[in-house]
């Protein structure tokens, strides 16, 4: 299955979750923490403007974003992915 966002929307795949913290402590599944970057899977066209133009985004695929905690609806394909699509609004940050 191929997900293709529409107007200012992307698809985003988040990093995993860590499982150890930096102390050597195993986290169980129940204890961790949402991820809040992952990689851009696909862009929508833009942002339609009140004036019919189409403002391009800023972030492109292959970009590893930083979004926030409670962002986006979670999607999951038939191959088991589980994948994010929000609006460009909700991202933060590109990080390079």
């Amino acid at each position: 299955m191929e997900i293709k966002p529409l107007a200012d929307r992307i698809l985003v795949k988040p990093l995993d979750a860590e499982e150890v913290t930096r102390g050597g402590i195993v986290l169980p599944d129940t204890a961790k923490e949402k991820p809040q970057e992952g990689t851009v899977l696909a862009v929508g066209k833009g942002k339609i403007t009140d004036d019919g133009k189409v403002h391009s985004l800023e972030v492109k695929t292959g970009d590893r974003i930083l979004y926030g905690k409670y962002s986006g609806t979670e999607v999951a394909t038939k191959q088991g992915d589980e994948l994010l699509i929000m609006r460009e609004d909700d991202v933060f940050a590109i990080i390079k």
